[in-house]
């Protein structure tokens, strides 16, 4: 029976009712007739990646062991539709990617799902209004993705209205509405997209591109939606868009592989598809991703084995050339050096600046780049890199995973200090992306990157220690995405962190952002001198821990900058549009001298918690907190532009400065803060200080 003939046949609910029984050929039939449209539906959604194998195996098991329990018989395939969605929104929240290297760096690119486009930009040279929908697919949210793959479906008629509102778990009508909304946001994506794209470009998009990094990001999606819709030059560009929903039916459904489809076939004409599913879906197929031109310009796509990573795909261009920036500039000489941890006497790999990636990786015979080391590292082992500098003219990326109790350390070698001086790495590539799990990262100094210094993406059970993380661009450490679990960040620096296209609004310390994820931990670490904010926990929508942290000096224009627009706080707590809620739990910190805020909610509307922190001679507001239900106690607020602003009647104040008394500067032993900014403690412990130390029992303990 094919695929049409069951979708069309009123038997199924008798095929269902007949495996039900435990009539095995029945279960052949059903399964064999549906795991297309099941496969089709995870593919898309994952874009063709390897998992979908596992992905499509683990719904498959579902649907087979659920299979007794369901009720209505004539619903089969909107009930195993509805799971496999469910096992695809699963799959992305809590996803561990694969560990194949696919480039030496991944560009810049702000989404970390695969989509139903995003692969395929990079390799395909789509013609037309295709090519524009395929990159408007970028400027979605993972929603919007996931929906659109069904809708994908439901144009190509492999599935209902209705089977598409099952998978979604609403009705039919709202379902439409959901389906209608999708189509405004995609059809004003593909407006932006063709705004981007036009020569010559609208002189207003240009100057509101001033300061954009090329990526499809949620806040630079607002402003340019908007500037397309307000701007009658931009607005023109949504003449003659053709329906997104006849250019879906120009895309070729997602074929199963081969190996899956022989697997079917011969599954139907034997017995026990459902012993043999196993086997043949643990088939992996090719390496490296795939997508090729069918006839009438549609897409087919084929599963392959690839890292779950954004394609290099061409950026958007910006309003003007980003020029490299100069050399970069050695920390002043009042920055603090933090003391290495000691290191490893020995280890399994080891790298040296005079080594050679043809050598083994060992002491005597050391690899020259870190890339080569982290290509070759297992479980268990230790990377040492020897002391001096290392200049990458390509950005690393770090794939292997650690385990729970064999983590792999990455560390300097004794107490010698390595420098990653990256500023020959590309500018649309990271120095140091990092997707690997438990790991520790020690020791370890980068600076002079075009963009991020180190970012580690939807990263588990890592742990980042004695870092310093300077006169980069774009930030000196950052933790981002869905899957940012039990990570920690502790006795760090983060500093002089500049963007020269942000005039101040770019350029932050430590970050934890654009993503979810609990047991985040930041401990002992200053951000000091960056352009823009210290420590930024926005857009962030899981609860992070910050405590005994020190944020000073951020938004200060020590680069003597033109139209300097800095408003840096020490810690800002929020952020996005919307700013997700999250109660992050900020403890015995202290901020001063920032331009901005001391501590700033960010727009954020959950319950942060704040505890013994210190806001000192900070230019904005020392507690910064309109929207929060946040609960305060024990706090100081001294010299700052304002003590505090609590707008939120939800909000509880108790204990702190501006709640009674009259507190001034003099409650703290010093004011001088040249001690706290100073040299770490030997082991790279916080400095001890009697600044802001204080006998009320009020602020933060920096001493």
């Amino acid at each position: 029976m094919t695929q049409s003939e069951i979708e069309a046949c009123p038997d199924v609910a008798t095929l269902v009712a007949a495996a039900q029984a435990g009539d095995r050929a029945a279960l052949d039939q059903l399964v064999a007739a549906h795991l297309p449209v099941i496969y089709t539906v995870v593919g898309r959604a994952l874009n063709g990646h390897a998992d979908v194998d596992d992905l499509v195996q683990d719904t498959m098991i579902k649907v087979m062991r659920g299979l007794p329990g369901l009720r209505e018989p004539e619903r089969f395939r909107s009930w195993a539709v509805a799971i496999a969605y469910r096992q695809v929104q699963q799959y992305l929240r809590e996803r561990r990617r694969s560990r194949v290297r696919l480039h030496d760096a991944p560009p810049e690119l702000p989404d970390p799902h695969a989509d139903f486009a995003d692969g395929a930009v990079a390799a395909l040279a789509l013609t037309g209004q295709r090519r524009e929908l395929a990159r408007a697919a970028r400027w979605l949210d993972d929603g919007d993705r996931q929906l659109l793959a069904l809708w994908w479906r439901e144009s190509a008629g492999e599935l209902t209205r209705e089977e598409v509102a099952a998978a979604l778990a609403i009705n039919a009508k709202h379902a439409a509405v959901r389906l209608q909304r999708l189509r405004e946001r995609l059809d004003a994506a593909r407006c932006v997209v063709r705004a981007l794209a036009a020569r010559p470009r609208c002189p207003e998009l240009a100057a509101e591109l001033r300061g954009w990094n090329g990526a499809a990001a949620p806040l630079w999606r607002k402003r340019l939606v908007r500037h397309t819709r307000d701007c009658a030059r931009c607005a023109s560009h949504r003449r003659g868009l053709v329906p997104a929903e006849k250019l879906l039916l120009g895309l070729a459904a997602l074929p199963l592989p081969v190996v899956l489809t022989e697997g079917v076939a011969a599954a139907t004409a034997a017995p026990s598809i459902a012993h043999s599913l196993l086997g043949y879906l643990q088939n992996k197929l090719a390496v490296a991703a795939t997508v090729t031109v069918v006839a009438g310009g549609g897409l087919t796509y084929a599963v392959v084995e690839t890292p779950l990573l954004p394609s290099v795909a061409e950026p958007p261009p910006v309003a003007a050339p980003v020029a490299a920036p100069p050399e970069v500039p050695s920390a002043p000489a009042s920055a603090p050096r933090a003391p290495r941890p000691a290191g490893p006497p020995d280890a399994d790999i080891v790298v040296a600046p005079d080594g050679s990636d043809g050598g083994d990786g060992t002491l005597a015979r050391p690899y020259a780049t870190l890339a080569k080391a982290v290509a070759t590292v297992r479980p268990g082992q230790t990377i040492a890199l020897r002391g001096g500098t290392y200049r990458p003219t390509r950005g690393t990326v770090i794939e292997t995973d650690g385990e729970p109790d064999r983590r792999i350390t990455l560390t300097n070698y004794r107490d010698e200090r390595p420098v990653i001086d990256a500023s020959g790495v590309p500018a649309d590539e990271w120095a140091v992306t990092h997707h690997g799990d438990h790991w520790t990262v020690r020791g370890l100094e980068v600076t002079g990157s075009r963009s991020h210094a180190y970012v580690c993406r939807s990263c588990r059970g890592n742990v980042f220690i004695g870092l310093s993380m300077h006169d980069n661009v774009r930030s000196g450490l950052t933790l981002r995405d869905p899957g940012t679990v039990d990570n920690q960040v502790l006795d760090s620096d983060f500093y002089r962190n500049y963007d020269p296209r942000g005039r101040g609004r770019a350029g932050i310390g430590l970050a934890i952002k654009f993503g979810d994820g609990t047991g985040n931990v930041i401990r002992g670490c200053r951000a000091f001198d960056n352009a823009d904010s210290g420590f930024d926990v926005g857009h962030f929508a899981d609860p992070v821990r910050l405590e005994r942290n020190w944020a000073y000096g951020n938004g200060v224009n020590r680069w003597n900058a033109p139209e300097w627009q800095a408003n840096a706080d020490g810690f800002h707590l929020g952020g996005g549009s919307p700013a997700p809620a999250a109660a992050h739990e900020v403890r015995d910190n202290a901020a001063w001298d920032n331009v901005g805020h001391g501590f700033s909610d960010g727009g954020n509307p959950d319950g942060l918690r704040l505890a013994g922190n210190t806001a000192f001679r900070n230019g904005g507001i020392g507690f910064h907190l309109p929207t929060s239900a946040a609960t305060l106690t024990r706090n100081a607020a001294i010299g700052n532009g304002t003590p505090a602003e609590i707008g939120d009647d939800r909000a509880r104040s108790t204990g702190n400065t501006w709640d009674g008394g009259d507190w001034t500067e003099r409650m703290f032993h010093s004011t001088d803060p040249a001690t706290a900014q100073g040299p770490r403690q030997p082991g790279g412990a916080l400095p001890r200080t009697s600044f802001l130390t204080s006998d009320s029992g009020m602020g933060a303990a920096t001493g």
